[in-house]
């Protein structure tokens, strides 16, 4: 299966405890959802796990994962992510999108011209922003993923129109 057809759910944050425990960082909208879409795959699709969420703890979910056994075997995976066959996932309605649907995408502005590529999306706990890499910039331009900012994200067409904000260079 080619990486495009998996999707990132979430990263080891690193181990929990002395007995192959990891501290997991979801990037579900439920969190818990993680354990539900049967194994997991490391980023190069070399490695798989299956997991059982243990129990909340700071900063994400204990969870035990197949084949890792040992406090040593859980620090080796930190910084890990974790990912899903797209198929698992379930379907989202026309205005939602996977974040990595949204990445890599052009982005134009409402007369068509060109603005840049959208390098991430980022969320800082005020919602979905989009960091757009234009060439010619000497910094990234970031703009809030709103529908009176970007009132058209074709995943099709590879493309978003955006009407950033005046103040916006």
């Amino acid at each position: 299966m080619s990486q495009s057809d998996r999707v990132c759910v979430g990263a080891i944050a690193g181990a929990f405890g002395v007995q192959g425990e990891v501290r997991l960082k979801s990037f579900c909208t439920e969190p818990e959802d993680i354990a539900s879409y049967g194994p997991l795959y490391s980023e190069d699709g070399k490695r798989s796990f299956t997991v059982r969420l243990t129990r909340p703890v700071t900063g994400g979910l204990g969870a035990r994962l197949s084949g890792v056994l040992t406090k040593e075997d859980a620090d080796a995976l930190r910084g890990a992510t974790l990912w899903v066959d797209r198929e698992k996932l379930p379907s989202l309605p026309d205005d939602e999108f996977y974040h990595t649907d949204l990445i890599g995408l052009e982005v134009f502005d409402a007369g068509g011209a060109p603005i840049g590529r959208v390098r991430a999306v980022q969320n800082f706990g005020a919602g979905d922003i989009l960091e757009i890499f234009a060439p010619g910039r000497r910094t990234t331009l970031m703009l809030p993923f709103t529908r009176a900012v970007v009132p058209t994200v074709d995943i099709k067409a590879g493309r978003i129109i955006a009407d950033p904000p005046e103040d916006v260079e």
